[in-house]
């Protein structure tokens, strides 16, 4: 029998945790009411910070006795409000299940929990040359990046989350607990459930271990930089990167307004026209001839500014430079920013960047452009004033249109950042007849609605 009051089911809640992993108060309900995207916060119930799989499990059963929402938070960096618990109920936070579980460097592996960082993981098995590559900009928690799939500036060379997850273990909203693969690199035994949950946001179940893939460390590395006239020519010239073979470990596009602005906010004295950065690496010999080819390319296609970080520091700054733009926008008082996440075909990027760059001018409005070109991936930030209603629609109409027309090139209205809230409205347009079974696997895994509901799908 459902329990009605806060108190009652909180009390119990708490009997069943250790001192500390339960809160109530203000700062903590507030700090887990929202991200880093611009959806309406809204606080939890309550907090929790489970240290095992054990205690996920005993959330959760309490959680369907007493049919209470539960929303898993990892870094709160999520830009799509994703880990915003809508339903109130409990907010469950992984920043204590942290440990690298197990570690093979022989085999190419880690297994982790999910509030471990990117940056931390790196930090314990870079020492042994290897390093897990995928690289969002934010230090998020890994069982964050699963859960939306993210990706970012190195998936040109390595993929997307799907791609680096060998196996999990998720705790369903009845308490079982199950693995979506091994330890092996491939498999042809059974449905790939695995990528059924990379993606799912928290909807269908809670992620408590996850095995990666590591990559060697590269052994030497170039990043260089260059500019053209327009965001179709870059487009373009990335494209015919691609197309000559040439490897690439980054290839990222800003147009010229986003490097006016992170040069004022940062004052990193970039050429401020519309440009394209690159890294490329391996065997010191090849990615030297990988950096030559490239720029012979650029050459013969107009490109000017071509630069060549002179050594790792300068190579570090130009990445920070490019991991600060969509905070440069964001890092001005009294506004709010928008951020649209499409990706298309390759071929269908130079139009799709040109239709962003007119739709923002023709607003009025200060934005820009940026993201990961060899994937067909980008962004918009887009600055409105909060207290303008006109200037809002605006720039959401903006990310709407984008999204839509990239839908329309066969792409999708989110390459990285997730459904969450922001983009449901596309899920009909994007899936067709398979949101129904979309809805009908939630059904099935989570027929209470307890997990994050009202995420993706309404």
């Amino acid at each position: 029998m459902s329990i009605k009051t806060n108190d009652e089911w909180i009390k119990i809640l708490s009997g069943r945790l250790n001192p500390g992993q339960l809160s109530t108060s203000e700062g903590e309900r507030y700090r887990h009411s929202h991200d880093e995207s611009d959806h309406q916060p809204v606080e939890p119930d309550v907090v929790c910070f489970p240290e095992s799989t054990k205690d996920v499990q005993a959330v959760l059963l309490i959680a369907k006795d007493h049919h209470i929402p539960v929303t898993a938070f990892g870094a709160g960096s999520g830009l799509e409000g994703s880990a915003i618990p809508i339903r109130k109920g409990i907010s469950l936070n992984f920043e204590r299940m942290n440990q690298v579980l197990h570690f093979a460097p022989e085999d190419l592996l880690v297994t982790v929990q999910p509030g471990i960082t990117r940056l931390a993981l790196n930090q314990r098995i870079n020492r042994h040359g290897l390093q897990f590559p995928i690289d969002p900009g934010a230090d998020a928690s890994i069982g964050g990046m699963a859960a939306t799939n993210a990706s970012g500036t190195t998936a040109v060379r390595y993929g997307v989350m799907r791609d680096q997850i060998l196996d999990m273990e998720v705790v369903l909203a009845n308490g079982s607990i199950i693995h979506t693969g091994t330890k092996a690199k491939k498999s042809s035994s059974g449905y790939s459930i695995g990528g059924l949950f990379v993606g799912s946001e928290g909807t269908l179940g809670i992620i408590t271990e996850i095995t990666l893939k590591l990559h060697a460390i590269p052994e030497h590395t170039i990043a260089a930089s260059c500019t053209f006239e327009t965001p179709r020519e870059c487009a373009e010239a990335a494209n015919s990167v691609l197309l000559m073979g040439i490897p690439v470990q980054r290839m990222e596009f800003v147009d010229a307004p986003s490097i006016k602005k992170v040069n004022e906010y940062g004052g990193y004295g970039l050429p401020e026209k519309h440009s394209l950065f690159y890294e490329f690496a391996g065997l010191t010999q090849s990615a030297i001839e990988d950096a030559r080819l490239a720029e012979e390319l650029m050459e013969d296609l107009g490109a000017q500014n071509w630069h060549v970080a002179a050594d790792a520091e300068e190579r570090a700054t130009i990445w920070k430079a490019r991991h600060e733009m969509a905070y440069a926008y964001r890092h001005q008082p009294g506004v709010s920013v928008t951020g649209g996440d499409v990706c298309v075909p390759i071929s269908k990027l130079p139009e799709l960047l040109e239709h962003g760059r007119e739709l923002i001018e023709a607003s009025g409005l200060e934005g820009g452009l940026l993201g990961h070109i060899g994937d067909g991936n980008f962004h918009t930030c887009i600055v409105y004033d909060p207290e303008s209603i006109e200037q809002k629609q605006l720039a959401f109409g903006i990310n709407d249109q984008l999204a839509f027309r990239a839908i329309e090139l066969g792409g999708s209205c989110t390459g990285e950042h997730g459904v969450g809230l922001g983009k449901q409205k596309f899920q009909e347009s994007e899936h067709g007849e398979a949101l129904a079974l979309f809805k009908n696997m939630k059904q099935m895994l989570d027929p209470d609605n307890l997990l994050n509901p009202g995420k993706i799908f309404a």
